[in-house]
């Protein structure tokens, strides 16, 4: 592909923290797009997100959260495309990158069902997730779909 930048969002800090990790890894350049209000929030995060190697870029317009570092993504990725590439972790956009999101983040679920079972021997009646960008619940609920009594 020719990339040798990622770039990513974030809410909380995970996804930047592993999108960092891949990328010092490989060796990209990396810049993570996190709200000003959620780095404030997430400062362990960011750290670690720095200490990796990756510069995060605060965004302080709107209400300087997830969705605000998104747009800002998005507006660097238009501009770089040929360059870069966007690590989205976000169940959001066109198809298909509501699917990948899903595809990446279903370890989540997979790895809730293989415990219960273990553990309960049945499964649960209710899942619970935390929702920011939707990736956490879309992991976990996609495992579950068929099962009418979850």
């Amino acid at each position: 592909m020719g990339k040798k930048r990622l770039i990513a969002e974030t809410g909380a800090g995970q996804h930047g923290v592993a999108t960092a990790t891949v990328a010092a890894k490989y060796g990209f350049e990396c810049e993570i797009f996190m709200g000003s209000e959620d780095a404030r929030r997430q400062s362990l995060n960011v750290f670690r997100m720095n200490l990796l190697g990756a510069t995060v870029k605060e965004v302080d317009s709107g209400t300087k959260t997830l969705k605000d570092a998104i747009s800002e993504a998005l507006r660097d990725w238009a501009q770089s495309v040929l360059t870069t590439h966007y690590v989205l972790g976000t169940a959001f956009g066109p198809h298909p990158f509501p699917l990948l999101v899903r595809s990446f983040q279903s370890i989540i679920g997979r790895e809730a069902r293989q415990q219960i079972m273990k553990k309960e021997g049945r499964l649960p009646d209710a899942l619970v997730a935390c929702v920011g960008g939707g990736s956490n619940s879309l992991g976990l609920f996609n495992n579950f779909i068929g099962d009418e009594s979850v």
